[in-house]
């Protein structure tokens, strides 16, 4: 589908510097922004429930090593 935008004279001219140098197109490197943005905020949705696995840990049995076993120090 086609579309029109307007953009800073500045900020295209920089878009079609990088697009020569990736031997790509302005279009493909639209396209290739536009996808790394929404595939960012889904990611985003994702961070709170990451951190909460983080902060949780991971429960391996055993137990926790002393600080002279850590840095192989026995």
């Amino acid at each position: 589908m086609k579309t029109t935008i307007d953009l800073p004279d500045d900020l295209l001219h920089r878009a079609k510097v990088v697009a020569a140098q990736r031997k790509t197109t302005l279009k493909e490197l639209v396209q290739a922004g536009l996808d790394w943005v929404l595939r960012s905020d889904t990611e985003t949705a994702d961070r709170p429930a990451a951190l909460a696995r983080l902060q949780k840990g991971l429960r391996l049995g055993g137990r926790p090593l002393t600080r002279d076993q850590a840095h192989e120090r026995l």
